[in-house]
């Protein structure tokens, strides 16, 4: 990321949870954006940059793994911390593998939850880092020319210089299927 201050997105139709949280991230340095269900979510994460949403599960109009698998669809970067009241190791292991980035249950730890933010955001920043580093390398150098062109050979992998041994077996290894 950059020196911008990071935007968090914390969507949950509870509003006196979202201004629990939103005063919590304020506190923590974050710009925090608000959405009171999963729809209004997708619309934000399509029009605004946000660098990490923190998704409510149980939503109305759309629910959190529905709203996580679009937002994914549309900014497949961006990581997203699912929350929800009824944990089930099974609804973590779907979030998870629709690409949440964490699971965490009501009520939140807010110390805990601060800290998988900040985890999710440095992952996220290595990521970046090295998807731009990758291509500043491939800009760099053509690595097709370190592909060569060598004769085809016969399929015949013996080496007349080592008496009709195959190539990279030393005197010690059987000829297996050979015949003099």
């Amino acid at each position: 990321m950059d020196a911008r201050r990071l935007t968090v997105l914390v969507v949950d139709d509870d509003k006196g949870h979202r201004t629990m949280l939103k005063a919590v991230l304020r506190g923590a340095g974050y710009v925090v954006r608000e959405a009171d269900d999963g729809d209004v979510a997708v619309e934000i994460v399509g029009r605004e940059e946000v660098d990490l949403v923190l998704l409510d599960l149980k939503m109305a109009r759309m629910g959190g793994l529905e709203a996580l698998e679009a937002i994914k669809g549309i900014r497949s970067t961006v990581p997203v911390i699912l929350m929800t009241a009824f944990s089930s190791v099974e609804t973590a292991v779907v979030a998870i593998k629709k690409g949440a980035y964490d699971y965490v249950t009501k009520p939140l730890d807010v110390e805990d939850l601060k800290l998988k933010i900040e985890r999710a955001l440095e992952a996220a920043r290595l990521r970046q880092e090295d998807r731009l580093l990758r291509e500043r390398i491939g800009e760099q150098f053509d690595f097709s020319a370190i592909l060569g062109q060598s004769p085809r050979h016969d399929g015949d992998l013996r080496d007349p210089g080592l008496g009709g041994a195959l190539r990279g077996h030393g005197p010690h290894h059987r000829r297996v299927g050979y015949r003099e």
